[in-house]
């Protein structure tokens, strides 16, 4: 089942980012986004690295927002967190009824992800959490550029990538996941570095 809404230009995003992996804890970042070209708040929660808070922990980030209500959509980078700390998107998307949006700059290689959990505790549960997130689908958001991927829970592939395409406005990348991206490294480290 997916959740009826009409994309207009400035469809309100909350776009989630973590930071550099310092420490047990990391922060993560959420910036609430007009389209792809007004930041209109954010907001900051810590999760476990390597642990299996990070559903919860978004979950909760979203639901005591104040901008909760305004939120069309939610957008990921990646399908884990704080190293190896999946988040199950189909359990945020029933729990909140806001559609999710995973991009990932490049196509995932579960093998390779699948061994590195095999290091963790509760491997297959991980695991499951990551192949539940369904289907991948090539987004362009720009010709010339490379793809992105995607995969979504609460929303058509298809509709998923406008917004992705409407909201990569300064780059490849949606800019609300590279707005939450500076703000998060540059929290931690004292000044935004790596791939935004």
């Amino acid at each position: 089942m997916y959740r009826s809404f009409h994309i207009k230009n400035e469809i309100r995003i909350l776009a989630i980012d973590d930071s550099a992996l310092i420490g047990n804890q990391i922060m993560i970042i959420g910036a609430f986004f007009r389209g792809g070209e007004w930041l209109d708040g954010v907001m900051r929660a810590y999760i476990t690295r390597d642990g299996m808070d990070s559903t919860d922990i978004i979950t909760n980030m979203i639901m005591s927002s104040k901008h909760r209500e305004q939120v069309r959509v939610i957008m990921l980078d990646g399908m884990t967190y704080a190293g190896f700390n999946p988040v199950d998107i189909n359990y945020i998307w029933e729990l909140t009824g806001i559609p999710v949006v995973v991009v990932m700059r490049t196509y995932p290689d579960l093998r390779k992800i699948g061994d590195a959990l095999l290091h963790l505790p509760e491997p297959k549960k991980r695991m499951d959490i990551i192949l539940r997130a369904g289907n991948i689908t090539q987004v362009r958001t720009k010709p010339g550029y490379n793809p992105l991927y995607i995969q979504c829970a609460g929303i058509e592939a298809q509709h998923a990538a406008k917004i992705v395409r409407l909201t990569a406005t300064r780059s490849n990348i949606p800019e609300p996941l590279r707005v939450a991206h500076l703000i998060a490294t540059g929290i931690v480290l004292g000044e935004s570095r790596g791939k935004a």
